[in-house]
């Protein structure tokens, strides 16, 4: 795709897709018009990088929507000085982003290649503000309380799952997650408001794949 072209395409992204989609903050939007969308996509995907698709990644993983990505930075409200967690890195894009957007970020993959690829991507960038690792966030559990903002960039059906995850929270830390079963998910906003408080908002409905290794519930039986 020609340079021009690719300005079109992504000046189209983000006016015709993300802005109707009642996304308006103007650093989301200005961080998604300036990292480079198309550089963090897999070979043979640059003609289609600023499409309302999902884009194969590999081991059976995507990159989100661009809408889904931009709703998710939007209701995170990143601030310069918040330290993140992303759970999975994918193509690092959303990695990069919040590196843009906070002060720290430390970005988990299960998938060794993808955190290689990333890293490579983000160095070329020059974004200094990012650690990209190898590992299964949800293995090892904790209840340290240790970021003011998780992305998870994969759904989650078990609600253990969550808790887990917000349980890592800083008071006032922001936790997006997209919980349920297809077909039916819901993306969420979870804010922890005191030591064993938080607020819970439902956005929008979507269906996105789950994470690596995190099971469904066990049905409810008599």
């Amino acid at each position: 795709m020609a340079e021009n072209n690719i300005e079109q395409a992504r000046f189209n992204m983000v006016q015709q897709q993300i802005r109707p989609w009642e996304v308006l903050d103007q650093q989301v939007l200005s961080t998604l018009t300036g990292v480079p969308r198309e550089d963090f996509v897999p070979d043979g995907y640059r003609n289609v990088a600023f499409a309302d698709i999902e884009i194969p990644l590999g081991h059976g993983e995507h990159m989100m929507k661009p809408v889904i990505e931009a709703r998710m930075l939007q209701a995170l409200a990143v601030r310069p000085t918040d330290k993140v967690l992303e759970i999975g890195t994918g193509s690092g894009f959303i990695t990069a982003c919040l590196a843009s957007l906070g002060g720290y970020v430390t970005s988990l993959d299960i998938h060794a290649d993808f955190t290689a690829q990333a890293h490579a991507r983000l160095e070329k960038l020059g974004l200094r503000n990012v650690t990209v690792k190898t590992a299964d966030a949800l293995a090892i559990p904790s209840d340290n309380r240790s970021f003011d903002v998780i992305a998870v960039t994969g759904s989650v059906p078990d609600p253990k799952a969550v808790e887990l995850l917000q349980n890592q929270l800083n008071i006032g830390g922001r936790l997006f997650v997209i919980v349920g079963e297809a077909p039916v998910m819901e993306a969420c906003l979870i804010t922890r408001v005191g030591d064993n408080q938080w607020r819970r908002e439902m956005l929008f409905e979507t269906e996105i794949a789950p994470l690596v290794n995190v099971a469904a519930p066990e049905p409810f039986t008599f």
